[in-house]
């Protein structure tokens, strides 16, 4: 999308992250990152498919109300591994287990991507966002 913009992206990250400094942050969206394509090693999906999303959008509004369990992880909060609803689902323990815990090599090729795409910003990539970069690279070892 970058050439399609009308001006450098590191000047619209800038704006979008200055609503932290002029607004009361409680009222900010939250932002939640969601893969629902994971795969086991034997190439199936974890997660059951479209129809069953809700049960993570519920995980999601009980965290927004305070009420939703988590675990801290590198990447963020994960659900707790009993916070998702799963009733009536036919989900092994380990498939549970591998969607509530973090790919440490995945996401450091990922933060690998990002420091490259970040690279394309002409100097005016945000320091928070590089901040936020090398910390999540730290945190991963």
């Amino acid at each position: 999308m970058l050439p399609f913009c009308g001006y450098n992206m590191g000047d619209y990250f800038a704006h979008w992250l200055s609503f932290a400094q002029r607004t009361d942050r409680a009222k900010l969206p939250k932002v939640y990152f969601v893969n629902w394509f994971r795969k086991s090693a034997d190439g199936k999906f974890l997660w059951p498919g479209y129809g069953e999303n809700s049960r993570v959008l519920k995980w999601i509004c009980q965290r927004v109300e305070g009420t939703g369990k988590a675990q801290k992880t590198p990447i963020g909060n994960l659900p707790a591994p009993d916070a998702l609803d799963l009733s009536g689902l036919n989900m092994s323990p380990g498939d549970i287990k591998q969607l509530t815990s973090v790919d440490a090599a995945g996401w450091k090729k990922e933060a690998e991507d990002v420091a490259a795409n970040y690279a394309k910003f002409d100097g005016k990539l945000p320091k928070a966002l590089a901040e936020q970069l090398a910390g999540l690279q730290k945190r991963l070892g």
